[in-house]
């Protein structure tokens, strides 16, 4: 059933509800409802970029999002699923389709831009699918035919985007999504506002997201522009080792046997990795970037020959993410060197007279620039 929103009259304009229509508002909650265990994030057994490239988004969205490409059954969706149930939940406006932030902010919803006071609930952190066969309407939102039909009124009924505003979009099978949903994507993933116009609706709201895909390069190549929209990309690859393999079905196992009593045992390494998030994002501000970190990532980006100043900007704010993760107070050559690979892997042009691959080529330049 669509939640309660603006309503467009004559001339495609958005206008509220009567102060007086108006259902009031809950009571804030205090409390989350219990949901269905979720593979601990803490309990993933190796894939450390991976998990290092989520950390730093959960950390720091503007980094731009995390590009997930490997092998099928390496647990690419279990580690984004798990990172979302991992975070501590957000508050939200009670009763908004667009979980707007109570405390108020410039994007707020029109809804909650003209309703006061706002109440405010706990909320965990969306994480929406966006599925490869999904229609632009289910995407962006369309009108409420059901209302439309009934009642004779026009209203909006919001769409994915709007269910994954503050939280995290994922799209696996990222390189097989169809080119109309792509050029969709790049526009609302560039200005962080979804605007629609359909059949005499007008409206816009605000869909900041965390952009999260995965998928098989075997099976196709992404687009270029949507490619760099990621500011990290990484290597998903299945382990070789028979140790780590035994380790893996062991406690995947385990899990499905009794995911309550695995989660529970997971609880004390989930709480901490929680509280290192948390601490990770009130430091975030205060950690530095000397000159001298700004000229090795100027310096390694142009010696890989990146296209823009987009690189160094992912560099960095990577870079400046996982130094807070790890407690430092300023940016050193050791977390660009960590997260090198991922933020600059997928900006490189190709080169034919280098047949070395993509991640072989930033290895050689971060030995060669910074040693």
């Amino acid at each position: 059933m669509p939640l309660s929103e603006p309503e467009t009259g004559e001339g495609g304009i958005v206008r509220l509800p009567p102060r007086a229509a108006r259902k009031p508002s809950p009571r804030p909650r205090t409390s989350l409802p219990e949901a269905a265990p979720v593979f601990p994030f803490s309990a993933i057994v190796g894939q450390d970029e991976m998990k290092r490239a989520l950390l730093i988004a959960a950390v720091d969205p503007s980094v731009g999002g995390v590009l997930a490409l490997g092998d099928r059954g390496t647990g690419k969706s279990t580690a984004i699923r798990a990172l979302a149930a991992l975070l501590p939940p957000m508050k939200a406006v009670a009763g908004c389709p667009y979980s707007c932030d109570p405390a108020g902010s410039a994007s707020a919803c029109p809804h909650c831009a003209a309703g006061s006071p706002r109440h405010g609930r706990l909320v965990p952190i969306p994480v929406v699918d966006l599925p490869l066969g999904a229609t632009e309407d289910r995407v962006v939102g369309a009108l409420d035919l059901e209302r439309a039909l009934t009642a004779g009124i026009k209203a909006f009924e919001p769409g994915l985007l709007a269910r994954a505003n503050r939280g995290f979009l994922y799209i696996d099978e990222v390189n097989l999504l169809e080119d109309h949903l792509v050029d969709l994507l790049l526009d609302v993933a560039a200005s962080g506002v979804n605007t629609v116009e359909r059949e005499g609706l007008s409206l816009r709201h605000p869909a900041r997201f965390v952009l999260v895909g995965s998928g098989n390069p075997e099976e196709g190549e992404l687009r270029p522009q949507l490619l760099d929209r990621f500011g990290l990309a990484v290597e998903v690859t299945t382990p070789t080792d028979i140790p780590t393999r035994i380790e893996v079905v062991r406690r995947r196992d385990a899990f499905e046997r009794d995911p309550g009593g695995f989660a529970a045992a997971q609880a004390g390494a989930e709480k901490a990795l929680r509280r290192r998030i948390t601490a990770a994002r009130a430091r975030l501000s205060a950690v530095r970037v000397p000159d001298a970190s700004l000229e090795a990532a100027a310096r390694l980006c142009l010696a890989l020959g990146t296209d823009g100043l987009r690189g160094e900007l992912t560099l960095i704010r990577a870079a400046r993410a996982l130094a807070a993760l790890e407690g430092e107070e300023s940016v050193g050559l050791a977390q660009i060197r960590g997260v090198a690979p991922s933020a600059l892997r997928h900006r490189l042009r190709r080169n034919p007279l280098d047949e070395a691959g993509s991640t072989a080529r930033v290895a050689r330049a971060v030995a060669e620039v910074l040693a």
